[in-house]
């Protein structure tokens, strides 16, 4: 289950929760994790549809980032005044 708290933020995930289909989840959802109207956006994703990756392939899966240097922020300089980046 994920939450978009306010508009122009992303979603992030904020628990788990059962219930029998869709629209019972969201309803569920929204009692449990928006109960002081912390959110504008509920999503709600089968657990069967997940794919995740494996913390065993962690190494070969997450290798190709590791030779992207310039992904990092090293690379740049960041601006006095600059205080979220």
């Amino acid at each position: 289950m994920f939450v978009r708290s306010r508009r122009g933020l992303s979603h992030t995930h904020a628990g788990s929760l059962h219930a029998p289909d869709a629209e019972m989840a969201l309803r569920n959802a929204r009692d449990l994790y928006t109960r002081r109207n912390e959110g504008v956006s509920i999503w709600v994703v089968p657990s069967a549809e997940i794919t995740a990756s494996s913390p065993d392939e962690k190494d070969s899966f997450f290798e190709p980032a590791g030779d992207k240097p310039y992904r990092h922020p090293t690379f740049y300089d960041i601006p006095e005044g600059v205080k979220h980046l």
